[in-house]
């Protein structure tokens, strides 16, 4: 029977556009008051409650999906951002800018509403807050973006919000403020050195040892992606798994990443199946970003993990005890009664050899 018949019988054996809702507590001094003349039920039965939020001009939409900007520090400028409503009913709108980060999951976020904004969205100044637009019509709100004289460099995101609040009543019978809210992004790239870079921060390794060596085990790698530069970031990240003298054993395709605001970061999982315990295993993570002008650099980072073949050790090692136990056995002297030469030497006593003949006898 060949080694690896053995040792499988033995292993078996042994084995949107953004949309957010915020429930707030009423009342809340931050939130517009419900539109007037709108029960918030009706208007959930009846689809009231329905608006668009775009970049405009102040003859109408230009067209554009988001606001974006080139624009110096200390440079100002004026444009408009149209709120449409598409329900049948009056709404009052909370239209202000606010700032955008990378959530948790990788994706594009603002921040709450009772989040005050300290970036782009501090920039941007409507006239007022408070905007009422009939039903079916368009508002196109003009507004002023004002970069401070000492704006650092490279890519500030946000937002230009417009929110609806609206009271309802919660299971238990507390009354709480509803804000909805949809957004039109805001890009602005201030003029100054531009920085591109993302790091890998960290790679988790993690193996699921299998009873039966020759279907391979599972191998978890976790690996966290940061923007350290001062732009927008994008690129796709792979694994490649190696066992010793980097014999490859796996190689993932590549895994696109979300949009990264400088800062951000997120937490890339992959799962990788049928891996051999080949003792030892490398995990190397090789991340391709690029911005939106230009490729960057590869980078690589790696993380090691132990993987040993348990059941082939065992069984060696209960091959290699019997096998020293049968030797042992074979190689030690009997002691039954039988005397040895030592037994059968006279005793030495002053250099002369005595011999102990018993009594004499005539």
């Amino acid at each position: 029977m060949s080694l690896p018949t053995a040792l499988s019988r033995a292993s078996v054996a042994l084995a949107a556009a953004l949309l957010a809702a915020t429930a707030l507590p009423a009342p809340a001094d931050a939130a517009p008051a419900p539109s007037p003349g709108v029960d918030a039920d009706a208007a959930d039965r009846t689809g009231a409650a329905r608006w668009s939020v775009q970049p405009s001009s102040a003859k109408g939409p230009t067209g554009r999906n988001y606001f974006i900007y080139d624009l110096a520090p200390g440079s100002t400028l004026t444009d408009h951002v149209g709120i449409t409503n598409l329900g049948d009913r009056p709404l009052t709108f909370d239209v202000y800018g606010t700032d955008a980060y990378t959530s948790a999951d990788g994706a594009f976020a603002l921040l709450p509403a009772d989040q005050p904004a300290t970036d782009v969205g501090s920039w941007i100044r409507f006239e007022r807050r408070a905007w009422t637009v009939p039903p079916g019509k368009r508002v196109d709100i003009p507004f002023r973006l004002a970069v401070p004289a000492d704006a650092t460099p490279g890519d500030h995101t946000g937002g230009v919000i417009g929110s609806v609040a609206r009271a309802r009543t919660t299971a238990d019978g507390q009354r709480v403020l509803v804000d909805q809210r949809l957004a039109a992004r805001v890009h602005l790239r201030v003029d100054g050195p531009v920085r591109p870079a993302v790091t890998v921060e960290s790679v988790d390794v993690s193996y699921a040892n299998p009873v039966d060596p020759f279907a391979g085990g599972d191998l978890v790698v976790r690996y966290r992606v940061r923007n350290t530069g001062n732009v927008r970031v994008t690129g796709s990240g792979a694994v490649t798994v190696a066992g010793p003298f980097g014999w490859e054993q796996a190689r993932t395709s590549p895994t696109d990443l979300p949009e990264l605001l400088p800062g951000g970061t997120v937490t890339v999982t992959e799962r990788i199946t049928g891996v051999p315990p080949l003792l030892r295993l490398t995990a190397e993570v090789d991340l391709a970003a690029a911005t939106t002008d230009t490729a960057l650099p590869p980078v690589l980072r790696s993380a090691g993990v132990w993987a040993p073949p348990w059941v082939p050790l065992a069984l060696l090692a209960i091959a290699g005890g019997w096998g020293g136990l049968r030797w042992w056995r074979r190689r030690a002297p009997g002691d039954g009664g039988r005397t040895t030469a030592d037994d059968a030497r006279p005793a030495v006593d002053g250099g002369q050899a005595t011999v102990d003949a018993g009594p004499a006898t005539a």
